[in-house]
C-alpha cells in the first residue's frame, strides 16, 4: 500500500491527496482503479464515508481483491465498466478521481458527462493523464485517440485506445460535460526513455442549485 498518494507518471511526486480536498465523510470513487492501491491508501489514511474502486479488467479486479479484500468495510471493489457504473450512480459521489486510469482510456465525450451525472452538485473530479505521448510526441490538439499495443495477462498482444490530449482540449470537454472551475497543472516526469510529464486536471460539477 502506498504511503502517499501520487499523481505523477513515475508515482513519485505531485501534490498528493490534498488535490481531492477534505474527503472526511465523503463518498469517493477511483475510476479505472487497477490494483486499487490509491483507493486503499485513501481508505486507510483518510476518513471517507467509503471509497469505491472501479475497474473493468478481471485481472486487475482479482489482484485488488487479493491485496485489499480485507478492507471491505472501508473499500468497495467493483468489477464493472466505469461509464456504466457512473450512469447507474446518479448523484452518488462527492469526489471522483483517476490516476492514469479510465479517464485516459475511455471516450471522453461519454465518460465525462457520466462523471458529472454521478457527482453531487459541486462535486469534484480530479485526474492525471499523460501530458504528451510516451516517447515525446505531442498531445493531440483535438479529441482523437491513439492506438497502443498492450499485453494481456496470458501474454497475448492486444490493442487499446488512449486519449492523450492538450490541456485546452480537456478543458473544453469538461466545460461541455457540465464542469466548472477547471484547472490544470503539469507535473514534470524526470528523465529517461520512459519518462513522461503528467497533466493534473481538477474540475467541479456545476452547482445548479446555486444558479
Amino acid at each position: 500500500m502506498p504511503n502517499r498518494f501520487s499523481w505523477s507518471w513515475g508515482q513519485d511526486g505531485g501534490p498528493g491527496a490534498a488535490v481531492l480536498g477534505d474527503i472526511t465523510g465523503r463518498r469517493v470513487a477511483d475510476l479505472g482503479a487497477g490494483a486499487a492501491r490509491h483507493a486503499a491508501h485513501l481508505a486507510v489514511h483518510h476518513r471517507p464515508a467509503h471509497v469505491v474502486a472501479v475497474d473493468a479488467s478481471p485481472a486487475q479486479h482479482a489482484m485488488s481483491s487479493d491485496l485489499y479484500g480485507h478492507l471491505a468495510s472501508r473499500l468497495r471493489l467493483v468489477h464493472c465498466d466505469v461509464t456504466r457504473h457512473l450512469h447507474a450512480a446518479t448523484g452518488t459521489y462527492d469526489v471522483l478521481y483517476s490516476v492514469f486510469g479510465a479517464v485516459e482510456f475511455t471516450e471522453p465525450r461519454e465518460l465525462l458527462p457520466a462523471a458529472a451525472s454521478a457527482l453531487r452538485p459541486g462535486g469534484r473530479l480530479a485526474f492525471s493523464t499523460l501530458a504528451h505521448h510516451l516517447g515525446g510526441a505531442p498531445a493531440h490538439p483535438a479529441v482523437q485517440h491513439t492506438e497502443i499495443g498492450v499485453r494481456t495477462p496470458d501474454g497475448e498482444v492486444a490493442g487499446m485506445r488512449r486519449w492523450v490530449l492538450q490541456e485546452q482540449v480537456w478543458a473544453k470537454l469538461l466545460d461541455e460535460a457540465g464542469f466548472t472551475r477547471i484547472s490544470t497543472q503539469t507535473l514534470p516526469g524526470g528523465t529517461g526513455p520512459r519518462a513522461a510529464d503528467a497533466l493534473l486536471v481538477t474540475a467541479f460539477r456545476t452547482d445548479r442549485s446555486a444558479a
